[in-house]
Order: C-alpha cells, then structure tokens, then sequence
C-alpha cells in the first residue's frame, strides 16, 4: 500500500506534464490516447484487484504478461517523457499523419560505450573506438515509417507482413528509401531526409535527456524492443512499446532502419567530432536498431551496435525513420 501510495503523489506532480499521445500501449482506458486518465484507471483497477474492466493488451506497459504496480510506474514514466508540443511537429498526407520530434543538439559518446556490453575483440571492432560527437539541432520521427504513410505517398505497399499499416513498412531499400522521401519532400515542401548515423545513435540513447540505457529508453529489452522472443516472428505495429527518453518508439528492434551514411568499419577512427556524415563513399549502407529475428543473447538490440546492407537489397526486417 506504501508503494501505490508514492506513486499516487507521483501521478498528481506529473499532472501539469502530461499530454496525449497516438498510443495503444497504455491507454488502460479505452479513449484512445494516453494520459493522466490512463493512470488513476489503472491504480483504481490494483486497488479495487479487479482488472476485468481493463485491457490486458493496453495495461500491460512493461510487456511481462501481466498488470502490477510497475505497470504504473511505467506509464508515469511514458507521460513525463512525452515531448512538449513545441518540439512536436505533424504532417499529414493523404489523411495520413505522422509526427517528428526535435531533437535538441548536444554532445555524447559515441560506440561502444562500457553500459553497451559489446566485447572488445575483433569481431566488434567497428563499434570501436567510442568517441565524442557533437551534433546540431534535428528532428526525427517518432516512430518508424508505416505502411500507412508509405501507400500514401508511393501508392503502394511492399511489405510483406502487410495485414496492418500501422506496422513498419519493410521489403525496401536504401535505393528505394531515397525515392520515397524524394517524392514526401514534393507532397510537403520539406527536406526529410534520413538520419545520418551519429543522429541516429544520439536520437536512441535519448538525447541531452539520455539516462544511459542499454536499449533504447530501458535495460529491459521486453519494455521497448520486438525481438525473436516476443515478435512471434512478425513485425508488430508501431509505438506499442514504451517510448524512449525523447518520445521515440521502436528504436530497438522491429525492423532495422536504414541511415543515410555508408559503412566503414574504420570510420570512427577517422569521424570528425561535429556533425559526422559517413565516409564520402562506400559500397553498403548503415543499417541501425535490431530486428524481430535477433536474440536477445546477441549485441544487436544495443543502441551502439552497427549494421548495413547494399543499397539495392530489400528485406522483410528492415525499414526506415526519417529525419528533418
């Protein structure tokens, strides 16, 4: 009782913080956003122990299998993340809409940081050496790009786990990727682009507001990734997971998201320390994130880990996030 307690005052000093969100995970009641109402329905539920009237599916935020006062605790932690309405900014096209997210420039480490785990051998050693990068200001999309927003700017849906578009949109290349935002930057007159991989990893670790994760915004790999131990192999829609420091969903696992930098396992040797673009040339592209298939044994949910592919290939697992 002492626990509900503390995190009751805890719910009425997050009162002038919160706001709503387009998320199903955590709206304990049903109105279709998230938000202080979400917190006093589910400690009514605890208190009452009668959790008949609430959604499994919304009220389990931690994704363990079952509603408890961690629950609570982390949807506090959901609402005071979510980002002030001026560093949201939403697009719609063709009644789709979708939300960036400034990112407040700054600087971090970059690789292989120690809180990473990632082994200091030679079969990581593009991961290394860590390094300090400062970064402008950006924005960054709050979840991955969705099936939905992609039929609506191209017309069509590749993907091929496409039963839902609020799921990821996969089975796109880098090649193909560039098109897409060519053709979102004549629909909106903006420049999205993708985010170079410095902006990437500084996105995922939270920003100036990181609290130096594992993952992205936990270091419990059920709260905010889709990995092979809890994906049933299928990419999952997006944003259903808890979000990271900044409001950013999906940054660990899912699909894996393409970066706008080649690859070059020696890069951070060489990187500049402001504003990093990548090697002026390469023959693959960086991917960044994990993906439903990746075990939770391995390093590649980790927001320091690296990937890439050529960028002609095209994959059921990997998809993208734009930037501003």
């Amino acid at each position: 009782m002492k626990k509900i307690s503390f995190l009751f005052v805890l719910f009425l000093l997050a009162l002038p913080l919160c706001a709503s969100a387009d998320v199903l995970k955590g709206d304990v009641d049903g109105d279709g956003e998230v938000g202080i109402s979400d917190v006093s329905t589910l400690i009514e539920s605890l208190l009452s122990f009668d959790a008949t009237s609430i959604s499994l599916e919304h009220a389990d935020v931690d994704n363990n299998g079952e509603v408890d006062i961690i629950d609570v605790a982390r949807l506090i932690d959901i609402l005071l993340t979510m980002p002030p309405a001026s560093q949201v900014e939403t697009f719609t096209v063709n009644d789709v809409s979708f939300k960036m997210i400034t990112v407040n420039g700054g600087t971090f480490t970059m690789g292989a940081t120690p809180e990473q785990g990632i082994p200091d051998n030679v079969n990581f050693s593009f991961c290394y050496p860590a390094h300090q990068v400062t970064l402008s200001s950006f924005s960054i999309g709050e979840t991955e790009v969705t099936q939905a927003l992609w039929q609506a700017v191209m017309g069509n849906n590749p993907s091929y786990f496409a039963d839902d578009l609020n799921r990821p949109v996969e089975q796109v290349s880098w090649s193909v990727c560039q098109a897409f935002i060519a053709k979102l930057n004549e629909m909106t007159g903006r420049t999205f682009r993708l985010p170079t991989e410095a902006e990437w990893e500084f996105a995922a670790r939270g920003g100036v507001k990181s609290k130096g994760y594992r993952y992205s915004g936990s270091d419990d790999l059920n709260a905010v990734g889709w990995y092979d131990g809890n994906s049933m192999g299928s990419t999952q829609p997006v944003a259903m997971l808890a979000p990271n420091e900044l409001g950013l969903y999906d940054m660990t696992g899912n699909v894996q998201e393409f970066c706008q930098d080649w690859f070059d396992m020696n890069y951070y040797s060489v990187s500049p320390s402001t504003n990093p673009t990548g090697p002026d040339y390469g023959d693959v592209r960086v991917k960044r994130g994990g993906c439903i298939w990746d075990g939770a044994y391995g390093y590649m949910f980790v927001v320091a880990m690296r990937n890439y592919s050529l960028p002609s290939y095209s994959f059921r697992h990997t998809g993208l996030r734009i930037a501003l």
